[in-house]
């Protein structure tokens, strides 16, 4: 299995595929107009990254604090190791068949939240690009 070298970097890599998804012309939109604020913990780094929509019509069409102390209230929860986001975000783990297996555990309005993985699919080549130039250890 494949693992970060620190919580820094970890925090890092998904700063980086965030903002991959919040400026792509495609995805960020599409994100944005889903509106649905979402909550992800990472017990093994001990982080907690709350992500929604952007509502200023900027160059960012999502947002998201490294805390808990947000001005929205998410309407899913997932929790999940950091391997598991990684794996996910190269297209290499199915989130219906970890949220069966319980590699990834959820709350709220999930149903919301699977309808958004469509739109996340282009994500995938692009991340593993960036993992391949800046983070090969990352690799799957």
């Amino acid at each position: 299995m494949t693992r970060f070298n620190s919580p820094k970097e970890f925090r890092e890599v998904i700063d980086r595929v965030f903002t991959i998804m919040s400026t792509d012309p495609e995805m960020g939109p599409a994100l944005r107009d889903a509106e649905t604020p979402q909550r992800f913990e990472f017990p093994d780094v001990d982080m907690v990254v709350n992500i929604t929509y952007a509502e200023d019509g900027g160059d960012q069409c999502l947002r998201w604090e490294w805390s808990d102390d947000v001005a929205w209230r998410p309407e899913v929860g997932m929790v999940m190791d950091s391997d598991i986001a990684n794996r996910y975000f190269q297209g290499k783990e199915n989130i219906a068949m970890a949220i069966a297996r319980r590699r990834i555990k959820t709350s709220g309005n999930v149903k919301k939240a699977l309808a958004l993985i469509p739109i996340t699919k282009p994500v995938y080549a692009r991340y593993r690009e960036m993992l391949e130039q800046d983070y090969p250890h990352l690799v799957e």
